[in-house]
């Protein structure tokens, strides 16, 4: 899409731009260094308000050590808060569950991280690749708009008849491989459209609430009756699906979740990982676990767009209910106003006061009376007795649920399922009957675990004391798209 980049557009996208705001921001290498390390970094698209202060008393704190202690003198809350403030849009504060507030980076901040990180001078800059990329685009536009079934049977011949001089000259030991260069240039591409797609997901997201934002906003503002609204909401909430946006992302979900898709981008990505061209690169670690990225984003989104469809349903049904309790009210006004006139002698039955100047003189006001202070006695205060029992504060134990989420990681690895019988068979029980219920609860709480009632499994270990124990649960089977609390694939 062509913006025409005039002086006007761009004076105003200089004073109303969040990203082109922060840019200008005077602490921006502190924020845009900041979110960058916690948001981009570690993939994460919500952490709470305790852990994100946590977090940035720990910059605000090494900042201070290098540059001095009056280099940033508010607190980590206070910045936080600022960068959220409406003016600002560097961040988004929310509830997301419960009464502890949460934070997430607008797309505004990811694309000005994004702009700063093109500043840096790359030492390779590849260009067949992406000429390669555009002739690919192109041939599937034209291929895939072509409705003369002879026209796309000749262009599928053609492809064929180039497939099969290949397949005779790799037959004749002429093969055609691609040298380092060719090799780091693909790869550089391929990293490059990853993190792009990666940050789409935010973008996306961000769109579905502004969509949602302009439903709720159309419904509070109409005067129409129920049945008009209901059918605008409808339509509306069709339009968010169907349009250009919602289409792209169900059709990249459903490619990207297909358990041959998942399979064949992990044996590519194991195999170039491997190559010597790619390891000369220094490339980003994460990158070889891209594709769990992509699914814990795509979850993400998911689960957004099913709240935001919840809360959309819960909000028509709160104003319908106010609509129809308000009518009752009204009718019952009604009937108590008729049954108590129905007693009245005939002639006026409705007295209206006279209008008239209600007057309050100054003397009329109370004096100031103080107000009585009330004393506490805090004398005669013992200390207790320090001789309690402590010892079962100290006999308590932590069972890491992330521990547990690697374990059934690494049994789903080459698998599209596991149950929990062949989890801790691979990854032996070590903390007894609450390592099981934790077990539980991330099956419990995720939409891509399931319990199948009908089949039950035994789960042994041995205690402290060496006794064997046995458990007997319904069997539960985790599959490669699981979410608990993390993405696990």
């Amino acid at each position: 899409m062509a913006f025409n980049v005039d002086y006007e557009y761009l004076l105003s996208l200089r004073r109303n731009n969040p990203a082109w705001r922060l840019l200008c921001a005077d602490s921006a290498p502190l924020i845009l260094s900041f979110l960058n390390r916690v948001f981009i970094e570690a993939n994460e698209r919500e952490i709470s308000e305790p852990d994100l202060v946590e977090k940035l008393e720990d910059e605000l704190y090494s900042l201070r050590d290098i540059h001095g202690s009056d280099a940033f003198p508010r607190a980590a809350a206070d910045y936080l808060y600022d960068w959220a403030e409406p003016d600002k849009g560097w961040l988004r504060r929310f509830y997301a569950s419960g009464d502890e507030p949460y934070f997430d980076l607008t797309p505004s901040s990811e694309k000005a991280i994004s702009w700063v990180k093109s500043l840096a001078q790359g030492t390779f800059v590849g260009t067949e690749s992406r000429l390669k990329i555009i002739f690919e685009l192109l041939r599937q536009i034209t291929e895939g708009s072509e409705e003369d079934p002879a026209l796309q049977i000749k262009a599928l011949e053609k492809r064929r008849d180039e497939i099969s001089d290949e397949i005779e000259r790799i037959k004749n030991g002429r093969l055609r491989l691609l040298d380092d260069t060719a090799v780091r240039d693909r790869f550089l591409q391929f990293s490059s459209m990853a993190r792009e797609l990666l940050s789409d997901f935010r973008e996306v997201e961000y769109n579905f609430r502004a969509l949602d934002r302009d439903v709720r906003r159309r419904i509070a503002l109409s005067t129409a009756g129920k049945g008009e609204i209901l059918d605008d909401v409808l339509g509306r909430s069709d339009s968010i699906e169907e349009s250009d946006q919602g289409r792209s992302f169900r059709a990249f979900t459903e490619y990207l979740l297909s358990p041959s898709r998942q399979e064949e981008l992990h044996e590519l990505l194991g195999k170039v990982f491997q190559m010597k061209a790619v390891l000369e690169t220094n490339y980003d670690g994460r990158l070889a676990r891209i594709s769990d990225s992509w699914l814990a984003a795509s979850d993400h989104t998911l689960v957004t767009m099913r709240l935001l469809s919840a809360q959309l349903r819960q909000f028509l049904d709160g104003r319908v209910w106010l609509e129809n309790r308000r009518i009752t009210e009204l009718l019952q006004n009604i009937s108590r106003n008729a049954l108590t006139l129905e007693s009245l002698p005939e002639g006026d039955f409705m007295e209206l006061d006279e209008p008239g100047v209600e007057i309050n003189l100054i003397m009329e006001r109370p004096l100031f009376v103080p107000s009585v202070k009330s004393r506490i006695e805090s004398g005669g205060v013992a200390l207790a007795e320090d001789d309690a029992e402590t010892d079962s504060l100290f006999e308590q134990f932590y069972v890491d649920s992330e521990r547990l989420i690697e374990n059934i990681r690494g049994s789903l690895a080459g698998r599209p399922q596991a149950t929990l019988g062949e989890v801790t068979a691979k990854f032996p029980v070590t903390q007894g009957l609450a390592e099981l219920v934790t077990y539980m609860s991330i099956a419990a709480n995720s939409d891509s675990a399931f319990f199948d009632e009908g089949a039950t499994e035994y789960i042994s270990w041995r205690s402290e004391d060496g006794a064997l124990k046995r458990a007997e649960l319904p069997r539960i089977i985790f599959t490669r798209s699981l979410n608990a609390g993390g993405a696990i694939s």
